[in-house]
């Protein structure tokens, strides 16, 4: 599902557009075949998300993010809930 301009941007999301190696996308496609709880909107979240954390950003909002990602069913990394 797509959100239209207005929706993603109420919802703090905006669209990238990124050029990928396709050594890359193969890899990415292949993982989502392997793992389909996965899907490209999540991996390259997750994967944003983890590079930032681990490089050493400071940021409650994109923590949450990477946890949300890597254990989805867990409620308590949504930004919206009150911790």
């Amino acid at each position: 599902m797509t959100l239209g301009p207005e929706l993603a941007e109420e919802a703090g999301l905006v669209s990238l557009r990124a050029e990928v190696p396709e050594a890359l996308l193969a890899s990415m496609r292949s993982f989502i075949e392997r793992h389909p709880n996965w899907d490209q909107y999540r991996l390259v979240q997750a994967a944003l998300a983890g590079f930032l954390v681990q490089n050493g950003l400071q940021n409650r909002e994109v923590t949450r993010c990477y946890l949300a990602n890597l254990f989805p069913g867990q409620g308590s990394f949504r930004s919206d809930e009150v911790g």
